[in-house]
């Protein structure tokens, strides 16, 4: 997926989009920058442009493309009810890339796309090259065999005892693996945008 100018996007949507932006040099620069006023005779009350931030944050956050993050909107909304925001992140959650990333394979999501792709990763065992994959509970998620002498993947040991992993995975093999312990989810506390908002705008 094509991004554009992160900073730009960080500046419209908030730091916790891009890990790049995560920095205390982004940070002091946002606190120098001149603050815009708003334009006179902009319309006030309408709803729309506060769900297009959300539905935003969330898209840029799992590096989903528009019309994928759409059919997973559209999915959660069908059978869920007042449900469809957590069946949304659920489905977000589920992405393999997302899990590589959770369970500490990768610094960043982005690195976890590329590490997929690049055919570094194997669910149950077998080579798995789709980002989106779809994980659930029971599956075991490694770095093949054949990768993990990377420079990439050393000291897989001591970094998982610094790295925080969901409740729905079990991290094992020196850090190499990890078991799909329940299906992969997150609250809306885990997340940097309000998937109920998002829903809202894909309401409309």
């Amino acid at each position: 997926m094509k991004i554009g100018p992160k900073y730009k996007i960080c500046k419209r949507l908030g730091a916790s989009v891009f890990e790049k932006c995560q920095t205390k040099a982004f940070q002091i620069a946002e606190a120098r920058a001149p603050r815009q006023t708003s334009r006179k005779g902009a319309r006030g009350g309408s709803d729309y442009g506060p769900q297009l931030i959300e539905k935003q944050k969330a898209r840029f956050t799992y590096g989903i493309s528009e019309r994928q993050f759409h059919r997973y909107a559209k999915e959660a909304m069908e059978g869920h009810g007042s449900n469809s925001a957590g069946e949304l992140l659920a489905r977000l959650e589920s992405r393999l890339d997302n899990v590589v990333y959770r369970a500490g394979f990768a610094p960043t999501r982005r690195a976890a796309r590329q590490i997929v792709s690049h055919g570094h990763i194997t669910v149950n065992g077998r080579r798995m090259t789709v980002p989106s994959f779809h994980v659930e509970s029971g599956m075991t998620i490694a770095i093949r065999t054949e990768s993990r002498t990377s420079p990439f993947f050393a000291n897989r040991a001591e970094k998982m005892t610094e790295f925080r992993t969901p409740a729905w995975m079990e991290i094992g093999d020196s850090g190499f693996s990890t078991q799909i312990t329940a299906n992969p989810t997150a609250t809306a506390t885990d997340v940097a945008f309000d998937p109920a908002i998002i829903i809202q705008f894909y309401s409309r």
